[in-house]
């Protein structure tokens, strides 16, 4: 998929320049306020990675400081000098400010906070942010960022994709309440799949395989089909649209509680809309005691048995409904207990690894399903 070549590209190059949109943070914290309207009242919100001149998470957060019933907002941006893409000009903002300082600007990061209203003009918004120097380059792992961390409630920001793993850890660590941007492939990371697995992070309430567009420094190379998907949704320019992106979080959102409506197998058997369930049934794995369901609306409502199901089946997932069992993958799945192939089968399906699931298809030929997660419904 292209967008899955732009993410890999962009975490090769620790490329991690991706700003999102307005409409999209706004859009995903509204769903945690239909949830609990308290969701951020009286909290501490702290946004590292970020920076007010190019950051809408500083923006919406600033914006709507009274309506979330804020207690403090933190806002933490990287120094230029320690970024890849450094073709920076301070912004008026920031140059205009008495404590301006052009050498400090490029080697020092920054820190933006918003607790009252300073201009005196009767309410709490983006022009009462006072901001000075950070001591260091406000790499979120500096003592100074982690002692923030320590006083915040609440992280939100699309962390570096390239640290996406340590970030979380950073974030859980530390027993905070969290709301990022990621790729979706970071569930099968084996840091982040035990994390969801023990109930610690799930999916956030939207965005999930839709096209997100971001915004890219002036000059990155995007992929054409891209900007053109990105102009297409309105945005004309420095963007680009990843559709492989989504939101992780600890935080409640009632739709992870939304149990998937099935049907039993005898009927998927009948009526699926799927043709290759209803052709070729549900077909056992070869080297663990499970089925495989190809699509998440082909789960049988009444097999208590394991199942094999997309990655894609954490959008839909409600801990209620079903038990993960594991991400057969790698050194997870054998530490799941998925037997090791017979030798001799390599010469039928070269891709073939030990691992990971497989089956033996109407042609007696060895297949091995795309990245499984092995389910179980709960009783």
């Amino acid at each position: 998929m292209a967008n899955n070549t732009n993410l890999g590209a962009a975490k090769a190059a620790k490329n991690d320049e991706f700003y999102t949109q307005y409409a999209d943070i706004q859009k995903e914290v509204n769903a945690y306020l239909e949830y609990n309207p308290d969701t951020f009242r009286d909290k501490t919100v702290l946004l590292p990675c970020d920076d007010p001149e190019w950051s809408n998470f500083t923006r919406f957060f600033a914006q709507n400081f009274e309506r979330l019933g804020l207690k403090r907002l933190i806002s933490t941006s990287y120094a230029v000098e320690s970024k890849k893409y450094k073709n920076y000009q301070p912004s008026l903002f920031e140059t205009e400010s008495p404590l301006f300082d052009a050498d400090k600007t490029r080697i020092k990061g920054k820190i933006f906070e918003l607790t009252h209203d300073t201009n005196q003009n009767g309410r709490i918004d983006i022009d009462d942010l006072e901001w000075h120097y950070l001591e260091g380059d406000g790499d979120f792992r500096s003592r100074e960022v982690c002692k923030l961390r320590d006083e915040a409630d609440i992280i939100v920001t699309n962390p570096p994709f390239s640290l996406f793993r340590e970030f979380v850890a950073w974030c859980l660590n530390a027993n905070k309440a969290l709301l990022i941007i990621g790729n979706l492939n970071a569930i099968t990371y084996k840091e982040i799949f035990p994390c969801i697995k023990d109930n610690r992070l799930w999916l956030g309430a939207t965005g999930f395989m839709n096209d997100m567009v971001f915004a890219v420094p002036k000059g990155t190379d995007v992929d054409p089909k891209d900007k053109a998907k990105a102009a297409k949704l309105g945005y004309v320019g420095d963007y680009t649209r990843l559709g492989n992106s989504c939101w992780f979080t600890n935080m409640e959102h009632g739709r992870r509680h939304e149990s998937l409506n099935l049907m039993t197998m005898k009927d998927n058997l009948r009526y699926s809309k799927r043709k290759k369930i209803r052709e070729r049934g549900y077909i056992q794995y070869e080297n663990y005691d499970a089925i495989d369901i190809p699509y998440v609306d082909s789960i049988p409502s009444d097999y208590d048995g394991a199942m094999g199901v997309p990655t894609t089946f954490l959008d839909k997932y409600c801990p209620e409904q079903f038990e993960l069992i594991g991400f057969a993958e790698g050194d997870s799945g054998k530490e799941l207990g998925l037997k090791p192939y017979p030798r001799e089968l390599k010469k039928l399906n070269k891709s073939l690894r030990d691992g990971q699931l497989y089956y033996i298809d109407e042609d007696g030929i060895p297949q091995k399903p795309y990245a499984r997660i092995l389910i179980r419904k709960k009783q």
